[in-house]
C-alpha cells in the first residue's frame, strides 16, 4: 500500500515530512527559534489519531532536535498524524498532517454503449473494478474517426461522471451518426491512471428501438391451430429496417414460447401450433436487421382465445363394483382421469355415462351426467359394460367402452417403492408370468385426509413392458400412503399387491405416551401406546428405553417397533429411577417426557409371607401384654391356688352334742408329708356296684346326679391289704348323694398341713344323725375356699331327687390330693353303712 500526504503544516518552530516509502514522518525542533525553550532539554512525541507513538530522537548538525517515526503496518485509508514537543512537563502540539492511503485505479471493464432514438443520445456503461479508496477523476473519452478507428479526426469533450457512477451520456450534438466513433474510459487518482479498452462503433448500430404495438391476432379459417398476427412499428424507428420476435403463453404456463426472426415488410405473420379453445397472451419486440443493435422493450400483452374442437381422445377409466342385497343389483363406482390440455380442444363442459353407445338420431339414455371425475350408479347384476365420453361446445369425444372384468388374474411377483422428491414416489414392480396389457396404480393417504380431498388416487400405465411408474398426484411429505398395483390382462384384472411408503421422512412429532404398569424391588414393567400414524412422519424403526438412578449411569434398551411393553430388570430395591422412551425413524428421533419411579423394598410374595407372620407376631405381643397386665389372673388359670385345709372353717366346726367325745390325734408332729391312716367313704346303699377302675359306668347316671369327678386318691395304711387291692366282696367307693335320709358322719382328726400349727386344739366330732342334705348349695366348701370336687357342676344338678341313682365315684390315689393330705379320718368302725379300704 502506498501512502500520500494531503497537506504539510509548518508552524513557527517545526517542520513535518511524510515520505512515500511506507509511512515515515520527521519532526524537527529548533529551540533557538522557540521562545521559552532555550537551554532546556526537548522531548518530541507523536500521535496517530488518538494513539500515542514514539519515534527515534537525535540532534542534527545544526543543533536542532529531530524525531523520526516509521509506521511499517498502516491499515487505515485516512488518518491524522500529530507532532508534540514536551517542555516544562507540558506537551504542545506542533504540527499535523492528514494521511490518505489507497490503491492505484483499476482498469475499467465491459464498456458498452446504447443509443436512445427517442432522446437521440448515446449512453455508455462499464464495470469500474476495485475501489482505490482515493479521490479519482473518471471520464468517458471519445473522438470522431474514420474506417475502424485507426485515425482520430476530432476529439469530443470528455463526459465526466459524478462520484460513484459508472455510466455517462453523450448528447446528440456531439454524436457522429452513420460513422465510427472511438470511445474509452479513463480513471486517474493520486497514485496513477488507468484506461479501458477502446470501443469503435457507429451510434446507429447500437440504437435501441421503441417497442412495436400489436394490432390484431386472429385464427386462420379451417386451420384453427394457426393464428395471424399484425403489428405496427414505433414512429421514431419507422425509417429503420427491423426484425422482430413474438412470444406467447397460456395463463397457466410460467414460461413463454418464442417465435424468432420475423421479418415482414407488411408487418404481418402466421404461426401454427396453438391449442384449441385455449386462452393465450402474446407480446412482440424488434431491433435493426443488422443484428448489432439492442432489442426494444416488449410490447404490451395481447390476450386472445383459439377456436374449440371436440375432445381428441378417449378417457382413462378405473372402476369398482360390489353386489348389493340379494345380488340382483350391483353398485358401481366409475372413476376417470381428466384429459390433458392438448387433448381437451377447449373447455370441457361435462361427462356422460350410458349403458349403450350413442346412436345417431337417438336420444342418449345416460345413467350419469356430471362435471366431476367420478360417478356412482346401480346396474343389474348381468351388466358387464358401460360407455363414457367427455364433451365441450364443439362436440364430444369418442366413447370409451368400460368392461367390468373379474379381479381374479395373476398378481405381481413383487413390489417396492423409492422416493423421487417430496411430492412424488417411484413404484417398482416385478412383472407377472402372464402377459399384462397394462397396470393400474392406486394409492391413498393413511389416515384419510379431510372431506375436501379425494380418498383414492390412481393412474394407468399403458406400457405393458413397464416395471416402474412415477406417481405425483396428492403426494405430500411425512404422510403415509398405501399403494396397490393391479395388472391388467385381456380377459381379467389381476389381484392387487400392496405396499406402504413415505415420500420423505423426519423425526416423529411426539414420542409415545408411556406409563408404569407394575413395579417390584428388582424390576419395573412399562407400557406405551404406539405413536398415531399422522404423527409418525415415517416408519418407526425401534423404541429406545432409557433409565438411570440418581447416582448411577444411564442404561438403555432397544426394542422392535412392534413392542408396546418392556420390563426393566436388575433394579435396586428402594431406589428412585428416571425413565424415558425415544421413538426413532430413519430420519430422526423424538424423546418423551421423563417418568420417575421408585422400586419396592419387598416383592409381593415376600409381603404375602410377612403379613401373616407380622399378624401372628402382633397377636403374640398382644397376648403377652395382656398376660403381664393380668398376671395374677393368668397365673391362677395355669397354677391354681390350693387352700390350706388347716385354715378351713370345717376344721373349727363341731356339733354341740359331739363336743364331749374325744378325738385321738397323733402325739408326734413332724414336718413333712402327713400320713392318712384310714379313709371311710360314705355310701347310700351297698346294693349298687361300683364301676371298674378307670372305666365309665355302663349304666347312665340318673337325672339330677352329680357329674363324674376325678378319681379318689386312696392309700389305706391299716387294712392289711396290698396297695391297689381290695377285700373280697368290698364295694368300690360310690358317689356322695344329698338326700333327706339319715347320714352318719365320721370322726375326722386334723394333724396340720405340712408342719403348720394346729389351730383347733379341742377335738372335733363329726358324727351326726341330721336328716338335712349335706350339700344345700352349689359350692359345698365355705368361702373363700373351693371344693374342687364340685367345681364346674351346674346348680341344677345339686338339687336332685332322692330317688335318683347314685353317681359313680372315680377313684384316684388320695395321697396326691393336697386337700386330704392333712386330714385323718377315724371312727369308721362304728358306722355299719361305711366300707373300709
Amino acid at each position: 500500500m502506498a501512502m500520500h500526504w494531503n497537506s504539510e503544516m509548518l508552524l513557527e518552530c517545526s517542520t513535518l515530512f511524510l515520505l512515500i516509502l511506507g509511512v515515515t514522518a520527521s519532526c524537527t525542533i529548533q529551540s533557538n527559534r522557540c521562545g521559552g525553550l532555550e537551554g532546556e532539554e526537548i522531548q518530541i512525541t507523536w500521535k496517530l489519531n488518538r494513539e500515542s507513538m514514539s519515534g527515534s530522537q537525535h540532534k542534527s548538525v545544526e543543533g536542532a532536535d529531530v524525531s523520526n517515526l516509521t509506521i511499517s503496518h498502516f491499515n487505515q485509508t485516512r488518518a491524522k498524524l500529530w507532532c508534540f514537543v514536551v517542555g516544562n512537563g507540558t506537551p504542545q502540539r506542533i504540527g499535523m498532517v492528514e494521511i490518505h492511503a489507497g490503491y492505484p485505479p483499476s482498469k475499467p471493464e465491459n464498456l458498452t454503449c446504447m443509443m436512445n432514438l427517442s432522446e437521440s443520445s448515446l449512453t455508455c456503461r462499464w464495470d469500474p473494478g476495485l475501489d482505490g479508496h482515493l479521490p479519482a477523476r473518471v471520464a468517458l473519452k471519445s473522438s470522431k474517426s474514420r474506417g475502424q478507428c485507426e485515425v482520430s479526426q476530432e476529439a469530443i469533450p470528455d463526459c465526466i461522471t459524478e462520484a460513484g457512477q459508472s455510466y455517462c451520456t453523450i448528447p446528440r450534438k456531439f454524436l457522429q451518426l452513420y460513422q465510427k466513433m472511438d470511445l474509452w474510459v479513463s480513471v486517474q487518482n493520486a497514485l496513477g491512471t488507468a484506461e479501458s479498452e477502446h470501443l469503435c462503433i457507429d451510434p446507429t448500430d447500437v440504437a435501441k428501438l421503441d417497442p412495436p404495438v400489436l394490432k390484431s391476432i386472429q385464427s386462420v379459417p379451417f386451420q384453427t391451430d394457426c393464428v395471424s398476427v399484425a403489428w405496427e412499428v414505433a414512429p421514431t424507428s419507422s425509417h429503420i429496417e427491423q426484425q422482430c420476435e413474438l412470444r406467447y403463453r397460456t395463463h397457466e404456463d410460467p414460461g413463454w414460447t418464442l417465435v424468432p426472426s420475423i421479418v415482414s415488410p407488411n408487418l404481418k405473420t402466421h404461426h401454427c401450433g396453438f391449442l384449441f379453445g385455449t386462452a393465450y397472451q402474446c407480446q412482440m419486440r424488434c431491433r435493426r436487421v443488422t443484428a448489432m443493435g439492442y432489442w426494444s422493450e416488449w410490447s404490451p400483452g395481447w390476450n386472445f382465445i383459439t377456436h374449440e374442437k371436440a375432445p381428441a381422445r378417449k378417457l382413462d377409466v378405473w372402476w369398482k363394483i360390489a353386489p348389493v342385497g340379494s345380488g340382483k343389483t350391483a353398485e358401481v363406482q366409475l372413476l376417470w382421469k381428466a384429459l390433458k390440455r392438448n387433448e381437451m380442444n377447449g373447455r370441457i363442459l361435462g361427462y356422460w355415462v350410458s349403458l349403450n353407445p350413442r346412436q345417431r338420431n337417438v336420444e342418449l339414455a345416460a345413467v350419469c351426467n356430471t362435471t366431476e371425475l367420478q360417478c356412482n350408479f346401480s346396474v343389474l347384476a348381468g351388466v358387464r359394460r358401460v360407455y363414457l365420453a367427455a364433451y365441450n361446445s364443439a362436440g364430444e369425444s369418442a366413447a370409451t367402452e368400460v368392461i367390468f372384468l373379474e379381479k381374479k388374474g395373476q398378481p405381481l411377483a413383487r413390489i417396492h417403492t423409492s422416493p423421487c422428491d417430496e411430492h412424488s414416489l417411484w413404484v417398482h414392480w416385478e412383472a407377472p408370468r402372464a402377459t399384462a396389457t397394462g397396470y393400474v396404480l392406486e394409492w391413498r393417504q393413511t389416515p384419510l385426509p379431510g372431506p375436501g380431498r379425494s380418498s383414492v388416487s390412481w393412474q394407468v400405465e399403458r406400457n405393458r413392458s413397464a416395471t416402474k411408474a412415477l406417481i405425483r398426484e396428492n403426494i405430500e411429505p411425512f404422510q403415509l400412503y398405501n399403494i396397490s398395483v393391479y395388472p391388467l390382462y385381456a380377459d381379467a384384472v389381476g389381484l392387487p399387491l400392496h405396499t406402504a411408503a413415505y415420500s420423505k421422512e423426519k423425526a416423529p412429532s411426539r414420542a409415545p405416551k408411556f406409563r408404569l404398569k407394575s413395579v417390584s424391588k428388582s424390576h419395573a414393567k412399562l407400557s406405551w401406546d404406539p405413536v398415531p400414524i399422522e404423527m409418525q412422519n415415517g416408519f418407526i424403526t425401534n423404541y429406545t428405553i432409557f433409565w438411570a438412578s440418581t447416582a448411577g449411569d444411564e442404561l438403555r434398551a432397544v426394542v422392535n417397533s412392534s413392542f408396546t411393553t418392556f420390563t426393566i430388570r436388575g433394579l435396586l430395591p428402594s431406589t428412585m429411577y428416571k425413565v424415558h422412551i425415544m421413538a426413532s425413524t430413519a430420519a430422526g428421533s423424538t424423546n418423551s417426557t421423563t417418568l420417575t419411579l421408585v422400586t419396592l423394598v419387598l416383592d409381593e410374595k415376600e409381603i404375602q409371607y410377612l403379613l401373616p407372620f407380622f399378624g401372628l407376631l402382633c397377636v403374640v405381643l398382644v397376648v403377652l401384654f395382656v398376660c403381664f397386665q393380668k398376671n395374677r389372673r393368668v397365673k391362677n388359670q395355669f397354677w391354681p391356688s390350693v387352700p390350706d385345709p388347716a385354715n378351713s372353717s370345717l376344721g373349727k366346726w363341731v356339733p354341740a352334742d359331739l363336743q364331749q367325745e374325744t378325738l385321738q390325734t397323733a402325739s408326734a408332729r413332724e414336718p413333712g408329708l402327713v400320713t392318712i391312716s384310714d379313709i371311710t367313704v360314705l355310701e347310700k346303699g351297698a346294693e349298687k356296684k361300683a364301676p371298674l377302675w378307670g372305666k365309665k359306668d355302663p349304666v347312665p347316671a340318673a337325672a339330677g346326679s352329680f357329674p363324674a369327678f376325678p378319681k379318689s386318691y386312696v392309700h389305706p395304711s391299716s387294712s392289711g391289704l396290698p396297695s391297689g387291692s381290695r377285700a373280697p366282696g368290698e364295694a368300690r367307693p360310690g358317689s356322695y348323694i344329698n338326700s333327706a335320709g339319715a347320714v352318719q358322719y365320721a370322726k375326722v382328726v386334723a394333724e396340720g398341713y405340712r408342719g403348720q400349727q394346729q389351730h383347733v386344739p379341742s377335738p372335733l366330732y363329726l358324727r351326726s344323725d341330721s336328716t338335712q342334705p349335706l350339700l344345700g348349695e352349689s359350692t359345698p366348701s365355705p368361702k373363700p375356699y373351693e371344693n374342687l370336687w364340685f367345681h364346674g357342676a351346674p346348680q341344677a344338678e345339686l338339687h336332685c331327687q332322692a330317688s335318683q341313682k347314685d353317681a359313680a365315684f372315680l377313684e384316684e390315689p388320695l395321697i396326691d390330693f393336697p386337700l386330704l393330705q392333712g386330714l385323718k379320718i377315724d371312727g369308721a368302725e362304728d358306722l355299719h353303712d361305711f366300707q373300709r379300704f
